[in-house]
């Protein structure tokens, strides 16, 4: 089987994790004959999954040059439990494995299966929380007479975001799922990002900073 071994540290100074990430790889692959293509993103964060090496490896998994994404530990892919929940899914319809040698996720296993589908469960769940939380949060600020309409302007980093994700090939609808799973408010007040918000947010044309008095009231929802 043709596998990429991803392989990141969050610093350049910690190139030494990258040697102990590419051992337990090579140790399983010999293990279970498989060819091993390497990527790495070294200095690079991993809250975000927006990075070079992850974005050229799913491009090759997309177009069948691999037949699996194996990391040593689950935390090098992604820190977000939502992000991982939507790779899964991509792995899924583009008929391609996850594994990750620390958790025993194995989407070519029934075992590896249920601990990746367990996980992608617990976001899902963590999900519709955060939802139920930001609307009862809402709720109750209004009850109370605090302002939570739309603000003077979309938060610029929002729009930069979004629109790096279009030129990234990502849908309207796939964007409205990773900004709801990262609990990313919307300047409107409302609850959840919807694929026509996305694009109404990507196409605003005043990217003034929201008021302070709104950037308070965010923090309070989603704290």
């Amino acid at each position: 089987m043709r596998v990429i071994g991803y392989l990141r540290v969050s610093t350049i100074t910690q190139e030494h994790g990258l040697d102990a990430q590419r051992a337990s790889i090579t140790a399983e692959a010999k293990r279970r004959g498989w060819q091993v293509e390497w990527i790495e993103d070294a200095g690079k964060s991993g809250k975000d999954i927006d990075r070079p090496g992850i974005t050229a490896a799913l491009a090759m998994l997309k177009a069948r040059e691999a037949d699996a994404l194996v990391v040593a530990k689950l935390d090098r892919l992604s820190r977000s439990l939502a992000d991982f929940a939507r790779l899964l899914e991509s792995a899924a319809k583009q008929n391609w494995s996850v594994v990750a040698l620390d958790l025993g996720i194995d989407t070519t296993t029934p075992t590896g299966k249920l601990v990746a589908n367990v996980m992608a469960a617990v976001a899902q769940w963590e999900r519709e929380t955060i939802g139920l939380r930001t609307k009862e949060a809402l709720a109750a600020a209004k009850a109370k007479g605090v302002h939570v309409g739309r603000p003077q302007g979309q938060d610029p980093a929002v729009v930069r975001r979004i629109r790096n994700l279009r030129s990234r090939g990502h849908t309207y609808r796939a964007i409205a799922d990773r900004l709801n799973g990262d609990a990313v408010p919307l300047p409107g007040g409302g609850v959840q990002w919807h694929p026509n918000s996305v694009r109404s947010a990507e196409g605003v044309a005043n990217l003034s900073v929201v008021t302070p008095r709104l950037v308070t009231m965010e923090s309070r929802v989603t704290a």
